[in-house]
Parts: structure tokens; sequence; C-alpha cells
């Protein structure tokens, strides 16, 4: 009988593992663990595996899974190529079917959760135009720029973390919410957008309840968890410590592995039923083990080879594999000596391949094959060898370099052949520029950063251009940046990476100040700081308001006084009356000298860099701070951002209806009608400038001439909700009851959803003596929107004339609960109180 062949992968596995020496201390610890019932006090449910890079965590891991599969366990490792919690149980659902154990009712949800997800991306997309202000259904407008991504809806953080509080967050999400009702088919669908973990955890748990009936133990596995903790750790700390997701199987034990220790504000009080596990460089003694198991022992080598590697074992495992003779041939890993390392092996192409195996940051065969400018044949040959080098950790069907190998390496190209490293980059560049193009296909750009395939190719590309071009590639990773913050943090924050990892690999110091500054402006602050900082770093950081931009009372328009710019971008000089809080807030008025020392430090950070950015991006980042701003109710702030947007592009239409909307939320009527009358003429078919415009003639009492502006909107966009429900208010302002009440059927028909609409069409009613048609009007409203103080106020007045007054009572108690400043709702209460008394 034939003997069966064995893959490649196992023999890379078992070859790997046969060389796994020393940690024998925490296999055991790790082993014995499945001797001890989960209801025994020295049982653990969770092992966290910490130490610095090179130590050997997932070596360790993977060892660990090797010996739960040994104890029947069922098993799923994760690592950072997951980026969400979707992510992680698409993962999970792939490798238990792999081993017949497939989570069916999971697989079928987030297959759904996908579907509706993508029709949710299709919705944020279709609402980048901000709806004006106007009641409880208006969206905001910077959270719908953002998209899902602003409300976590996508991998990673939200875009806007950093500078709203979860109270506005959670209120833009209701928001989001009620438009999304109205296009899926139920509630649940929803739901799974909005809240996809809290949706899919408790299948999760079902079916590994289910799966806990047939195998003695299930073994997850979350491997780099220093990169996929922050979205991971409050979810799994939930799933083993509170019943909000279910009950788990007793039988689930947890590993993490990460460079920190697991944060003590949340885990310590799980210390009982939890085991750190920091790893440490080798000892001498099991250093001197790994090297003789790899037949290294004549003690000059060996004492030579402790000395350098410090019993780092990536770097143990390195020196060992170069079966050095004598103390002269042990090389130093970890510093530009790499080519005394490689001279070890004979084949001059495998050499070579090896090095050029180190210029991307993540290898498959296809990028191999480019990095090693070698014919297919022969670069898969030599792709299937390097998967098997000490220092090449597997990620999937993918490799790559461990940090303390691939960084001398990158040295030593650079300096023994520039040139080389230039076209190595180059070469590389150009292939993931062909591939990201190709897999565009003719899509709408704004659709590809949510695209996650296309992100990594794309990202990928300006890696390489920037270590081959260094500063002069920096813009073009700029410009894609501001797209990435729209997308939130967790994007953002892979462009800003490619600039800190490009600027040190590649040592080019512009580069490394770009992605430094970068990374602490959104630690410190998310993407609006990241904004900021973009603005600081090309010389367009504003320290006053622009001069001439805007005066209370006056025309709207851009500065054309001389002097109220400086070319190029820069400061803008004159402390204009602007509305919005001057730099000196928060200082003493007293102390001149500390806001001098302020300013000259301001000045000192924002000097221009040699990066342009064209006029108009600029523009779009001053833009995109004013929605920000708006989503945060700071409309004096947006107000000055979107003016220092009209300074660069001082005719863009939809700047200028922006301005003149926020401007109309201020009370600022006249300067309102001004900008929105503007941006009206420079773009005729702007249904947006012309409803907002009527509304700010409605607030300055020219009815008429509102009724002009709507109707030009309701032309445009004859299906237009805000447009139609302030159109029903300038009807009730000329008296026409009919007209009022037409607008708003029309409104509710239009977007059904809308509490806002349903209570003003409540109003309508009331108002012509159609009491109980007006009750069903505000019932709708409060079945949308329970808590709109509003339509309690205005559905107790209704009952109130019905002679309902219990009801009354109740209602207008109701508003006041919500809204106690409600002084309209007061006094309405008040005669009530009256005449129950009697």
């Amino acid at each position: 009988m034939a003997r069966a062949r064995v893959s490649l992968q196992e023999l890379v596995r078992l070859r790997t593992r046969a060389g796994l020496v020393a940690r024998s201390a925490e296999r055991e610890v790790f082993r014995a663990n499945f001797t001890t019932a989960p209801e025994d006090g020295r049982h653990r449910f969770l092992f966290h595996v910490h130490g610095t890079a090179g130590v050997g965590k997932t070596r360790l891991v993977k060892e660990f899974e090797h010996l739960a599969r040994e104890q029947g366990a069922l098993t799923a490792y994760v690592d950072e190529s997951a980026g969400g919690v979707p992510e992680v149980l698409e993962a999970m659902c792939r490798q238990f079917a792999a081993q017949g154990h497939r989570l069916k009712d999971l697989e079928r949800l987030l297959t759904s959760h996908r579907e509706r997800r993508h029709e949710a991306e299709t919705a944020a997309l279709a609402a980048l135009e901000p709806v004006p202000d106007g009641g409880p259904s208006a969206g905001g407008m910077a959270l719908a720029r953002a998209g899902l991504a602003g409300l976590g809806l996508v991998p990673g953080v939200a875009p806007f973390a950093a500078v709203l509080d979860p109270a506005q967050l959670a209120h833009g999400a209701d928001r989001l919410r009620s438009t999304l009702s109205a296009r899926f088919r139920s509630h649940e669908d929803v739901t799974l957008v909005l809240d996809p973990a809290g949706v899919l955890t408790p299948v999760l748990t079902d079916e590994l309840n289910a799966a806990a009936s047939e195998v003695p133990w299930i073994v997850l596995f979350f491997d780099t968890y220093e990169r996929t903790g922050p979205f991971l750790d409050a979810w799994l700390h939930d799933l083993l410590t509170t019943d909000r997701h279910g009950a788990l199987p007793a039988t689930v034990v947890v590993v993490t592995a990460g460079q920190r220790p697991a944060d003590p504000a949340r885990w310590g009080t799980f210390a009982d039923f939890m085991t750190s596990l920091p790893l440490q460089p080798f000892t001498e003694a099991e250093a001197r083990g790994l090297l003789a198991e790899r037949g290294v022992t004549a003690e000059p080598v060996v004492a030579e080879a402790l000395r350098l590697t410090g019993g780092l074992p990536v770097l143990l495992s390195t020196v060992a594999g170069t079966r050095p003779a004598g103390p002269e041939d042990v090389t130093d890993p970890s510093a530009t000596a790499v080519e005394r390392f490689l001279k070890w092996e004979p084949d001059p192409a495998r050499r070579a391949a090896a090095l050029a195996g180190a210029l991307p940051r993540l290898l498959d065969a296809d990028v191999f094959a480019v990095a090693a400018d070698c014919d297919p044949e022969r670069a898969d040959l030599l792709y299937g060898w390097a998967a098997t080098l000490p220092f090449a950790d597997r990620l999937g069907g993918r490799i790559r370099y461990h940090d303390v190998v691939r960084a001398p390496m990158l040295r030593l190209q650079r300096g023994r052949s520039p040139q080389g490293w230039l076209a190595g980059h180059r070469r590389l560049a150009d292939a993931f520029r062909r591939w990201r193009e190709a897999a565009e296909g003719g899509r709408d750009a704004g659709t590809l950063l949510l695209d996650d395939g296309w992100c990594e190719l794309r990202l990928a590309e300006l890696y390489h251009r920037l270590c081959a071009s260094g500063h002069a590639a920096v813009p073009d990773a700029l410009r894609d940046l501001v797209d990435a913050c729209d997308q939130g943090e967790a994007l953002a924050g892979r462009w800003i990476r490619v600039l800190e990892d490009a600027g040190r690999d590649a040592e080019v110091p512009g580069v490394i100040a770009w992605g430094g500054r970068l990374a602490r402006a959104l630690r410190s602050g998310g993407t609006q700081a990241v904004l900021e900082a973009l603005l600081a770093g090309t010389g367009h950081a504003p320290l006053t308001a622009p001069a001439g931009a805007l005066h209370r009372g006056g025309d709207l328009g851009p500065a054309t006084t001389p002097g109220t710019a400086v070319q190029g971008g820069g400061v803008w000089g004159g402390t204009p009356d602007f509305g919005g809080q001057p730099v000196t807030a928060g200082l003493d008025p007293e102390d001149e000298g500390a806001l001098d020392w302020m300013l000259e430090e301001q000045a000192r950070e924002m000097t221009p860099a040699d990066v342009t950015l064209p006029p108009a991006l600029v523009a779009r980042i001053h833009r995109d701070r004013a929605l920000a701003h708006a989503a945060r109710a700071e409309h004096a702030a947006a107000v000055t951002a979107l003016s220092w947007a009209l300074t660069l592009t001082p005719d863009d239409a939809g700047t200028l209806a922006l301005r003149g909307e926020y401007l109309r939320v201020l009370g600022r009527h006249q300067e309102a009608a001004a900008d929105l009358e503007r941006a009206a003429a420079l773009d005729p078919a702007d249904a947006y400038a012309h409803a907002s415009l009527g509304a700010a003639r409605l607030a300055l009492g020219r009815p008429q001439e509102a009724g002009t502006a709507l109707d030009r909107a309701l032309a445009l966009r004859p299906d237009y909700p805000w447009a139609l429900v302030r159109r029903a208010r300038v009807a009730r302002e000329l008296g026409d009851a009919e007209g009022r009440l037409a607008a708003l059927d029309r409104a509710v028909a239009v977007e059904p959803e809308s509490a806002w609409a349903h209570c003003e069409r409540g109003d309508a009613l009331r108002a012509a003596d159609r009491d109980r048609e007006a009750v069903e009007a505000y019932d709708r409203a409060l079945a949308l929107d329970p808590g709109y103080a509003s339509a309690y106020a205005s559905r107790g007045v209704a009952h109130h004339r019905l002679g309902h007054l219990d009801q009354a009572l109740a209602d207008l108690d109701r508003a006041l609960e919500l809204n106690p400043s409600y002084a309209w709702a007061r006094e309405r209460r008040d005669e009530v109180v009256r005449d129950l008394d009697g």
C-alpha cells in the first residue's frame, strides 16, 4: 500500500514544533489545565501570553493549539488579519467547519450581516449631502458623511470617538436607525447593522453550547492582541464575565497573546480565573538547549551566540540556522551583519530571494515573485523555501518576516545597493498599482475605501512608493489620508502606519516626522486632530478666524480686501468679530506675556513644511472639520471652519450652502440668507440651498419669498421631506390651512419614518379642529421616537380639547419629564389641572 503523502504545510508545522525547546513551564501549565474540571478552583478560563516582539509568543500559542487538539479540543486561531468582531466570528466559523463542526446559524447570520451592511453602506453614501436641522428626524451631517464607520459599523473605532461623547454617538445612531428602518425589512436587520456584535454574539454562545455537547473542550486563540485588543478586549470581557450575550459552556478556554500585559482596570476582578504568562528571553540553559538541538554545541560558538542574541528566541533560531563553525562565524542578526548570516546558504538565488522577501511588509506567492524578480515557477519554489525560514511568521496563507530580522535585512540592502533598493520598491509599487487598478473595476471612487482588499493594495502601493521616493511621495499619502479620515480612526490609523513604517524602514526623516506627528494626533484627538495636524504641517493652520471672511450683518462672501490672506496658505491676520471662541479664551486677560509665548509656540509648531496640498483639498479638510463641529452642535466653530474653506475655494456652492445653514441654526438669519442666495445663484440646481434659504427667509418674516425658494427646492426634488415640512410652515404663516396639510400629507408619504413630519402634521390637523386625527398623527410620531417631548405636549393639548383630561395630564407630565424647561407644556398642563379641579 502506498504511504499517504504529507503536505508541505504539515511538514512545516512538524519541523517548527520539533524546534520548540524551552517554555516547558508554560506548556505544562497550559496542558495541566485540561486535567482539572471547570468546577475545580485551580482551573483557568483565560491565559494571557505577553512579551516583547521576537520573544516567541506566536510560536508558543501555536504549540498551545497543538496541545489543545491533542486533548480533543475544537479550536480557532485569530490574529490581526481580523478587523472587527464579525470578521473574528467568520474566522471561527471557517476553522470550526474545517474540523467538522459547522456553526450553521451563525454562518447564516453573518451572511445576512454582510448583505445588510452593504445596503447600509449604500444608504450612508447616499446620505453624504447633509440635511438642514429641523427636528428629531434630521440626521447629523457629520455622522452622515462619516457613514457607517462613524457609528462603528465597520471594523475599528468611530472617527469621532475622540471628539463626541457616548451620548452624542448614541443619539446619532438613533437618528440613523430611523433612516435605515425604512430601507430594511425588519427592526432586526437595522440592529444587525448598527450593533453587529450585540446580535451575533448571542448566536455564537448558542452555537458554542451546542458544540460543547460533542467535544470535551473549546479553545479560542487571539494572537497579536496588541493589534486586535482595541476592538476585542471589551467584547471578550463581556463574553467571559457577564451574561449579556448568554451563558458560555464551562469548557471554553480563551488564550490571548500580545506585547502588553492584560489591562488591570478591566481584568483585575477576573484574576482568580486567568493565568498571565509573561515571556522573557530564554535563560542561558534554555538558549543552550535550543542551540544544541540545532547542532550548535562548540563552547566558543555558543558563548558568542548568547552574547549577540541576548537570549531572544527568534535571533537564537536565526544564528543556529547558520550552523556556525567558530565564533567568528556567529553574526549579529539584530544589526547589519545579515550578509554573514546568509553566507551559509550556498544557493545564490536563495540568498537573494531571502533578502528580496524582506522588502514587502507581507508576502504571498505573487508578491514574492515581484520582490524576487524571477519567473513564477522559480518564485513558487523559492517562496516555499522562504516559508520554512525560522523568522518567517505564517499568517494564514501568507508570511511575514519577523521585525528583528527584517529590519537589518532592509538596512543591508539599502546600504549595499541604493539603486537596487530603489528598483525593488518601484517594481513592487508598480505591481500593487496594477493590482489595485484591476480591483477597482470601474467602481465609484467613494466606495473603494469600504473595500478592505482595495485598501490593502493601495496601502502596499503607497508604502513602496514612499520607500522609493521618500518625501516626494508624502502628498499622495496625505491626500488619501483625508479620505480615510472620513471612514474612521481604524482606517486612518492604517494610512498613518504606512507613513510610520516607510519612514522607519527607509530612514527618511521627513516621512518619519509626518508619521509621528499624525500618529500622536490620532491618539490624542481622533480623526479631527489628524485633520488639524495636516493643516498645521502644510502651513494652513489658523491661529485666528480668517480676517474679513465674515462680518455680522455684512456680506458673507469671501474676503477681497488686500492683505487678508497670505498667499500659498499660512496664518491669517486680524481678529474679526466672528461669533466663535477667540484664541485667547481661558487666559487671564492681564497675562499678555503668556499669550505671546503661546502664539510663538503655535507658530513654531505650524511652520509650513515642504509638502504642498492642493487648495481644494485643504478646503475640504476645513469642511470636514466643520462637519465634525456641527455633529457636536458647535455651529459657530463650524462656521469658522467653513469660512476658512471659502478663502481657498470662494465659489464653492456646497460650502456656501453649508455655512448658510449653520448660520441659520445660530439664528443669524440675515447672514444665512446672503450665503444661501449666493449658493443658489452659483448652483441653481442645488435643492438643499433653496430649501435652507426658504427657512432663513421665513425666519426673517418674508413668507412669500420663503415660499418661492421652497417651491424651487421642491421643483428640483419633489420628494424632499425637509422642504415639504418647511413649505407647510410657510403655508401656516400665509393662512393657507389646506396647503399646509397637503404639504405634510406628502411629507409623511415620502418619509413615513419621520417622527418630525408626523408631529407637524398633527399640529396642522389640530389647527383644523380635527383633534382625533391629530392624536393619531402624534401616536405615530411617538411610536417612531418615544423621547419626542413636543409630540407628547401636542398630543396632551389634543386630548384636552377632546375632554380626555387624564390622558392630557399624563402626556404633558411626560413632556415635562423629558424637558423640564418646556414652558409651553407647563402652561398647557396648568390649564388641564384647572379643568380637573373644576
